[in-house]
């Protein structure tokens, strides 16, 4: 993923559009909109993705004590601007020791939420949503949204998945035991939308996992 657009769901190159096909094409995937390579974090480099995003910028707004931004990366091409974005952050976990957090905001299908998740994807599926009473409920953009767990994920991790806004939201913790952090009333703002003063958002070096 370094240095070239990549598939958002195995991370293998992927060939331009060219005389045959308008879409981007993955060997494995097929047409998909590209991931573009990985910036270090910087309010520079998240405002241009949240001016041209055509779906939400999730951000912990604000951040739980001692958090901060550690990068954001996006699928989408110059024409259809981002369709799925995640953003990483990393701090304190609430059990201790380090934590790390990707929220992923995707049109279905796209599976970018699924590869941070660790799982074949593309989508956590519509058995997730209909299976009975969510764990975990965040507010995104001001509204109670739930979150259930997705099972099969590995080990190391906690996957939660969601509908906001009519789109997926995955929320990704590392290690597994950081996964309380949704379970202490979360807010997430849509940079889109909301009033966050970026300047005075905390940057931290570029997380491992947006490039994992």
């Amino acid at each position: 993923m370094k240095g070239e657009p990549s598939c958002p769901r195995c991370g293998a190159r992927v060939r331009p559009p060219g005389l045959f096909s308008a879409a981007w094409q993955c060997d494995l995937h097929g047409p998909v909109p590209p991931l573009q390579p990985v910036v270090p974090p910087s309010v520079e480099a998240l405002e241009v993705v949240v001016r041209r995003s055509r779906v939400p910028v999730w951000l912990p707004w604000p951040l739980p004590p001692g958090w901060l931004f550690t990068g954001v990366a996006h699928a989408g091409d110059d024409r259809s601007g981002p369709r799925a974005v995640a953003v990483a952050c990393t701090g304190p976990a609430p059990l201790g020791g380090p934590g790390e957090l990707v929220l992923v905001a995707e049109e279905i299908g796209i599976g970018l939420g699924a590869r941070y998740a660790g799982l074949p994807g593309p989508d956590p599926g519509t058995e997730l949503v209909d299976g009975g009473h969510a764990p975990a409920k965040v507010l995104a953009a001001g509204r109670p949204t739930a979150l259930w767990c997705v099972p099969g994920a590995p080990a190391d991790r906690a996957v939660y998945a969601g509908e906001a806004m009519g789109l997926w939201l995955w929320a990704v913790l590392w290690p597994g035991k950081a996964g309380h952090l949704v379970y202490d009333d979360l807010e997430l703002s849509d940079l889109r939308e909301s009033k966050v003063e970026l300047d005075n958002l905390p940057c931290g070096a570029l997380s491992p996992k947006l490039s994992g």
